[in-house]
């Protein structure tokens, strides 16, 4: 097998894969059944998608949950101060 396509063809992308084409062909059925009826179509309800059973234990989703604390907060935002700092200082070195 093709070493580029090699990593398409896990059961997981081939799944994701046939539930955008089910997606689009429900998309474009609607849109079909629109112009029958004179109606705006309605869009359909997306093929259902399984979701990874740790994506609600590692990640923190934006807008859900217990918001971060000011402590967090003061803590992410320096974090992230220096690593622009460090990333400026490295592209100033380097000219």
């Amino acid at each position: 097998m093709d070493p580029q396509a090699a990593s398409w063809a896990t059961a997981v992308r081939t799944n994701a894969i046939l539930a955008d084409i089910y997606d689009a062909l429900s998309s474009i059925n609607a849109n079909l059944m629109a112009i029958g009826s004179g109606k705006p179509a309605k869009k359909p309800k997306p093929y259902p998608r399984p979701k990874n059973k740790n994506d609600d234990e590692n990640t923190r989703k934006i807008g859900q949950g217990q918001g971060m604390t000011h402590d967090e907060l003061e803590a992410w935002m320096n974090r992230k101060r220096a690593e622009i700092n460090e990333h400026d200082h490295s592209r100033d070195s380097s000219s």
